[in-house]
């Protein structure tokens, strides 16, 4: 809400996504300072935080803030800063949900230990971040992802819609169209671009929710996250792998959805949705 010459003006509500690798880096870099005074987001949800808050050197006064760091030091982890209190916070799949899907642990471990999801409940909806499981490169944890982790984490999402509608944002870990990557053949079946993982993220459309970005921009080469090799960024050779998706019920109030590839400090860039 902002004042002008007496006139009392509501804004849209900014809600921003980013997978900072590494917050104290960011921190560090002093971009995660600029990309607040700057963009001043009312939300912003972290995925890949790598730290506990007591690690971490920044004072937001503004921000309420909500930490779900992994018992593993400097590993996955997410957070919520908030300018509104939520009423609550739920931190990781619930337990009976990870049970119902074959649990969640394997060879690398069990990633409900690892802050990969953070739920905020505000008046009106219910706001997730999460962090997905990479695939491996050996594709070694699609099986994780597509028998357990992608079912278990959608089945929450709807669990907590039941309540209200969700909005859930992060590094989902996949391409979901040929479109979303820049080399899609050369890419088939590898980590991140497999039939598996582009099922998942099938399922959540068919379960009522709707990719944000893709409401309002249907081209190509807008891309959220770049290998650090061969000046893939520079290139633009890239992935969009970071989302914001919506609850069909609630998806005309979403006015405007986009990315910031500007935005420097991070392997990922943020993403972001305005809603009325």
């Amino acid at each position: 809400m902002a004042i002008i010459t007496g006139i009392i003006v509501f804004m849209g509500l900014k809600i921003y996504s980013w997978n900072v690798n590494g917050i104290r880096a960011v921190i560090r870099k002093n971009a995660l300072q600029s990309f607040l005074a700057e963009h001043d987001p009312d939300i912003l949800c972290l995925q890949e935080t790598k730290a506990n808050r007591e690690q971490v050197e920044i004072d937001l006064p503004e921000y309420e803030e909500f930490w779900n760091s992994a018992e593993r030091k400097g590993y996955s982890g997410t957070a919520i800063f908030s300018k509104q209190k939520p009423e609550q916070i739920i931190k990781d799949l619930p337990q009976a949900i990870s049970k119902k899907h074959g649990g969640t642990n394997d060879k690398y471990g069990d990633p409900n230990t690892e802050g990969r999801v953070l739920a905020a409940e505000f008046d009106d909806f219910w706001l997730l971040t999460v962090y997905t499981p990479n695939a491996k490169d050996d594709l070694s944890r699609v099986g994780l992802r597509h028998k357990h982790w992608d079912p278990a984490f959608l089945e929450f999402a709807k669990q907590l819609e039941a309540e209200k509608p969700v909005i859930f944002c992060g590094d989902l870990n996949v391409a979901h169209t040929e479109i979303d990557l820049a080399r899609p053949k050369q890419n088939e079946g590898k980590k991140g671009f497999t039939k598996e993982e582009r099922e998942g993220f099938e399922n959540i459309l068919e379960q009522g929710f709707t990719d944000t970005f893709r409401m309002f921009n249907q081209d190509g080469d807008n891309y959220t996250w770049w290998s650090n090799w061969g000046k893939a960024r520079e290139r633009n050779v890239g992935w969009r792998i970071d989302y914001f998706l919506i609850s069909n019920t609630i998806k005309n109030q979403v006015q405007d959805a986009r990315i910031h590839p500007e935005v420097m400090g991070s392997d990922h860039c943020p993403v972001s949705i305005e809603l009325k």
